[in-house]
């Protein structure tokens, strides 16, 4: 393979088992997201306009479903022959078998795969986020400050700073004193986006050191960074200030969808000059019937609409039955909601039907929201098990 100067490894092969019945058979970075999309095509989509086009993707927990979706990554214009799309599992070798463990040890079980692409830096990315950067910028910099790692860092709320990866930085340059994990009394609010370039050479070195350390958890949040930190190796951060949202719990999730429902948040009209690239279902023009009603809602390809839906996200192939309303919900592909049935801040799973009359979720703005998973049959003995979070 040609040398390359810069290429991405991309981790997808996290549960995300806050996301509950979401991704009991899929990896979160291929859950739905937004109508139409899956949530790794955020990453793929900001490989290709970077114009990085070498993506190492490690997968480990349910990945075929993430794996039949990338294919050979022609959606993304990442199908080339130097280069492209390589799926990335845990293999055999002559040690046994062995799952990744975290984060850097992943990276350190594909220095091979890496070392074969002779690149001068190494970018580490999640499938899991939801936002538009330009990596390039953040190698021009990383280079410019001839830094040994540089850390995408975003400004977070200073009341939810404890939740996170805590930066320190020095005044003026950028350069990174500390690093904090989710600490009780933070000094900053600005929070590492999990998106690392390295130095090949420097990260392979202390890679090698860590798999050593039979007291290391192999995690680059918890491991790689203080101990670069440590010997006072040159780290400094990249100050994000676009949209971005980790969407690790179901209310973080049905959030992000809601802002696609608001021109100043919806991270997909934002940058049109930055597309998203998905891999397409074919599906036949939504059709609204004379009597449904659409109201501030985004609704795919293939929906049929029969009743009323305000403030909702609909995925293509949704039905809406006659006199059924849906509220402040988001509907994954192919379910069917039959006639006056009642959905109120709710994320229904694909491939459900919620049948004539059921009702789902509360109207209370600050209640929770209720999740259904795929491929459910709701009926009236249900609703009740549903009110009492019975499943």
């Amino acid at each position: 393979m040609t040398k390359k100067q810069c290429i991405a490894m991309l981790l997808a092969g996290g549960r995300g088992s806050r996301l509950g019945e979401l991704t009991q058979y899929i990896a979160k970075p291929a859950v739905p997201y937004g109508g139409k999309y899956r949530i790794v095509d955020f990453t793929l989509s900001n490989c290709r306009n970077s114009g990085i086009d070498t993506v190492g993707i490690l997968t480990q927990y349910h990945p075929h479903v993430l794996q039949n979706y990338i294919g050979d990554g022609k959606h993304w214009d990442l199908d080339h022959k130097n280069g492209g799309v390589t799926l990335l599992p845990p293999y055999q070798c002559e040690l046994g078998e062995r799952w990744y463990e975290g984060t850097a040890h992943a990276i350190f079980q594909n220095m091979r795969y890496i070392d074969s692409c002779d690149p001068e830096y190494v970018l580490v990315i999640s499938g899991d986020h939801i936002y538009k950067m330009d990596y390039k910028i953040m190698l021009d910099q990383h280079i410019a400050t001839g830094a040994d790692a540089t850390i995408s860092v975003i400004n977070v709320p200073w009341s939810e700073a404890n939740r996170f990866g805590i930066m320190n930085v020095e005044d003026g340059t950028k350069r990174i004193i500390e690093f904090e994990e989710k600490p009780r009394t933070p000094k900053s609010n600005l929070a590492s986006m999990g998106i690392y370039i390295f130095n090949w050479r420097e990260l392979k070195r202390y890679l090698e050191k860590e798999e050593k350390n039979i007291h290391s958890s192999k995690d680059f949040g918890k491991d790689i960074i203080p101990a670069m930190l440590e010997e006072g190796r040159k780290l400094f951060a990249y100050h994000f200030n676009g949209y971005w949202k980790d969407v690790g719990t179901i209310q973080s999730y049905w959030e992000a969808n809601m802002d696609l429902l608001s021109t100043e948040t919806n991270p997909i009209l934002q940058h049109p000059d930055w597309p998203v690239y998905t891999a397409d279902s074919l599906q036949p023009p939504m059709y609204l019937d004379e009597g449904g009603e659409l109201q501030q809602s985004l609704v795919s390809e293939g929906c049929a609409i029969n009743g009323r839906v305000e403030n909702s996200v609909l995925f293509y192939g949704v039905k809406v039955g006659k006199g059924a309303v849906i509220k402040d919900s988001v509907i994954l592909p192919n379910t069917v909601i039959e006639d006056n049935a009642l959905i109120n801040r709710a994320v229904i799973g694909s491939d459900t039907v919620v049948e004539h009359g059921v009702k789902i979720g509360t109207a209370h703005s600050f209640g929770e929201i209720t999740l259904i998973g795929d491929n459910k049959r709701i009926h009236k003995d249900i609703e009740t098990k549903i009110k009492l979070n019975a499943i």
